[in-house]
């Protein structure tokens, strides 16, 4: 559905945008490193939880009515009675224009990490996840991953991630229209870094990168996602803070844009 660009509709365009890149991402592998809660040595149990909504009604006139209907939910849990720790994440971002289901995505992730407190240990999960505004209805992961702490001291953490994982989806194709289902056993890896370059100047950055060979091509598929945060400390209060998030997937299932992106700028405030 396409929407006439006027002055009352600038905004909205904008609140889109914003809105599409936030999670545009997201849909092709779950960043587990940024839902990763730190554990309270006096509590088993530890939950986030953030969610909000938008109703926009801002029309020129009766017969150029624009309504705008949106929330998003998030919640990030952590449970670990012992030394074994069972995460939960789950995020859902919902937007609909006039009578329009503009965006729709949404994922639950459930994660098992055993002797968490050891620098090498083992991981198993499961993700469901849509991702409507991509074609994505849906995909399921059943995987596993061998996770080390290469480096682990004040200023820096190196952490790499070797697994597998099972993997069906349903694609729809937005020329034809016509749904295309498939499933992969992929080799899914990524490395992780936190490095405190100075007193000043905070790095952290995850890679992760997928791919399984697909016998009705007879080629390997390669999916590539990144995350990197660059924070920089002005004062005591002030920091200026930069985020790129990419996605890459060389053959994709259905003809959509390959690679995407979003690069976020701002300034944070400390109280």
């Amino acid at each position: 559905m396409q929407f006439p660009i006027k002055k009352n509709l600038v905004p909205l365009l904008i609140f889109i945008a914003i809105t599409c890149i936030s999670h545009i991402t997201n849909a092709q592998i779950l960043n587990i490193e940024r839902y990763r809660l730190q554990r309270d040595s006096t509590k088993n149990f530890i939950a986030k939880a953030t969610g909000g909504l938008n109703i926009y009604n801002r029309s020129a006139s009766v017969d150029d009515p624009v309504n705008l209907f949106g929330y998003n939910w998030d919640f990030n849990s952590m449970y670990q009675p012992g030394k074994h720790a069972y995460i939960l994440v789950s995020k859902f971002d919902y937007l609909k224009i006039n009578d329009s289901d503009f965006l729709n995505f949404g994922l639950v992730h459930g994660r098992v990490v055993f002797n968490r407190d050891r620098k090498s240990h083992l991981e198993a999960y499961t993700q469901y996840s849509f991702d409507n505004f991509r074609g994505l209805a849906p995909r399921w992961i059943v995987g596993g991953s061998w996770r080390q702490k290469l480096v682990n001291s004040t200023k820096s953490t190196l952490i790499v991630g070797i697994g597998a994982l099972k993997e069906w989806e349903t694609w729809e194709n937005p020329i034809s229209e016509e749904f295309v289902g498939v499933s992969f056993v992929k080799s899914a890896n990524y490395v992780s870094l936190r490095q405190s370059i100075n007193d000043f100047v905070d790095l952290n950055t995850v890679i992760y990168y997928q791919t399984g060979y697909d016998n009705s091509i007879e080629r390997l598929r390669n999916r590539v996602s990144g995350n990197i945060n660059l924070n920089t400390k002005i004062t005591d209060i002030f920091s200026f803070t930069n985020s790129f998030e990419f996605s890459y997937e060389d053959r994709p299932i259905v003809p959509i844009t390959p690679f995407i992106f979003a690069f976020r700028t701002g300034i944070s405030f400390d109280f």
